[in-house]
């Protein structure tokens, strides 16, 4: 079963299938013809000799230099070898699969002007796995992501270099290998393939599919550390979110009761009349970062359905709009402010782990969780790796979007530094993945001390982690159970022993 791309309803989960799952996808008819037509509208305006920035111009503070014929023959290989400028280790490859679906999507829309065989190689290329190696830094984030784009246009050249089937080759050999002809690139063929905040849309999609739900397992370890810390369950009542109105809030608040239902803190274990702060905020703080989530779906959703081109080629009404749509902003700022979102997370999730830590707030836990305080000290060092992750977190939250830097000889003066936005907050989330893992930990120690009955989605979770991690007894060294829980979290397993057992928690 191959996605059919038709330039609009692409969301993000064909964009993790595709990049993730290496699904298939075809280009739907209607788009090849769009494609087509735009191509011979663009041709005529060649032969009419009108001047078209990016086409038989220059480019940024050269855009007033106007090519001759023969020049407009050579300028877009030219193009792309000066814009092939990045540095760094290779983009993973899911990331490029997604840049590279998404590129071929605003082709299908057909306002790009490319002919029909650089979308055709673009998505055989996905479909035969020649993933072209691109640098992770480079992109400003206008005229879009210009640099690493270039990267994937070097292979229509067969220049460059490329994955295929597990090796590091040169471009032409891997496009010889996948049985891939070289389209080489003509009028305006370059500058429509790179000509988009494609790769920053595409790394920002996969990071919003995994955070929607690393949500879900923040939700889990929550209940878990509720459960251990005997919180008063009512600030949890859906009705009293309802009430207020958030979105995010009433969902969160839904998954939580689901995880503890069954537990004896509904109503057998006495609890205090009013928690602190981080144990009754947990809604509305998850939540926050819940609607936060839904408003950067959205935006990046409508990116991968838009055209970010300049100029755009508008066939029905004759005209060639030049204009600014490559501009990143509109999708690094809703991403900076889930990153800002996901740091906010983990400094509640880790001061709800302190609370299990410390005996002055723990309800008769043991110090540190270990019955041998003083001769060990049980989690107390897992706190310090926790709040080395935050601070680092808080140091990339400030947002990237606000810091342009004026390039091209002050004709690009504002640009949105989006790659920035998509690479910190990467960096984000993985911090969060330990972060998290810590308070399955640390959760899952604590219940071990408590003899009344957990919720079915608690104990469920507890299950999970013990699966990973033995329950500490006596000091030993902590840094395997921090990474391979730091994993279990990135692979969701915890989440999917949960929903397994009590039903799938929501989303939205």
């Amino acid at each position: 079963m191959s996605i059919a791309i038709s330039g609009t309803g692409l969301q993000i989960e064909d964009i993790y299938q595709v990049a993730c799952c290496s699904e298939k996808i075809e280009l739907h008819a209607e788009a090849l013809e769009r494609i087509k037509r735009c191509r011979k509208f663009i041709e005529q305006k060649i032969e009419q000799k009108e001047i078209m920035y990016g086409v038989n111009t220059g480019i940024g503070e050269l855009s007033e230099i106007v090519l001759t014929d023969e020049q407009v023959k050579q300028f877009q290989k030219f193009l792309i070898y000066n814009h092939s400028a990045g540095i760094g280790p290779p983009v993973p490859i899911p990331e490029v699969r997604a840049a590279m679906l998404g590129r071929i999507n605003v082709h299908a829309k057909g306002y790009s002007a490319c002919r029909p065989e650089i979308t055709m190689t673009l998505l055989e290329m996905l479909n035969r796995g020649v993933i072209p190696v691109v640098c992770q830094k480079g992109s400003v984030g206008a005229c879009g992501d210009l640099s690493p784009m270039s990267q994937i246009a070097l292979l229509m050249l067969g220049e460059g270099e490329a994955f295929y089937q597990g090796e590091r080759l040169l471009g032409s050999i891997a496009m010889e290998r996948a049985g891939i002809s070289i389209p080489g690139l003509r009028a305006r063929d370059g500058l429509a393939i790179i000509n988009g905040s494609n790769l920053t849309c595409a790394i920002a999609c996969l990071q919003v599919y995994e955070i929607e739900r690393f949500l879900k397992q923040a939700e889990i370890a929550a209940a878990m550390t509720l459960e251990a810390l005997m919180a008063n369950m009512k600030p949890y009542d859906i009705r009293l979110h309802r009430l207020r109105g958030f979105q995010g809030a009433i969902t969160s608040a839904e998954n939580i009761r689901k995880i503890i239902e069954g537990s004896d803190l509904l109503g057998k274990v006495k609890v205090k009349v009013q928690d602190a702060y981080s144990m009754r905020s947990t809604p509305q703080v998850i939540g926050a970062a819940r609607d936060q989530l839904r408003w950067t779906r959205s935006q990046l959703e409508i990116e991968l359905n838009g055209v970010g081109d300049n100029p755009i080629f508008i066939p029905d009404d004759g005209v060639v709009l030049t204009g600014a749509n490559f501009q990143g902003s509109p999708i690094s700022v809703p991403l900076d402010m889930l990153g800002a979102c996901i740091a906010m997370v983990c400094v509640l999730a880790e001061r709800r782990m302190n609370r299990l830590l410390h005996p002055a707030l723990s309800v008769g836990l043991p110090e540190f969780l270990t019955k041998g305080a003083g001769m060990f000290s049980g989690l107390m060092l897992s706190q310090y790796t926790s709040d080395m992750l935050i601070v680092e977190q808080r140091i990339l939250s400030m947002p990237a979007s606000i810091q342009s830097i004026p390039a091209a000889a002050d004709q690009e003066d504002f640009v949105s530094m989006g790659m920035n936005t998509a690479l910190k907050t990467k960096q984000i989330l993985e911090n969060a993945y330990g972060i998290l893992g810590i308070e399955f930990i640390a959760a899952a120690q604590a219940l071990d001390f408590r003899n009344y009955n957990f919720g079915i989605g608690t104990k469920a979770a507890h299950s999970a982690v013990r699966k990973i991690v033995k329950h500490l007894d006596e000091d030993r060294p902590l840094f395997p159970d921090h990474n391979v829980m730091m994993e279990t979290v990135k692979n969701r397993d915890i989440l999917h022993a949960v929903e397994e057992t009590i039903g799938e928690l929501k989303t939205y």
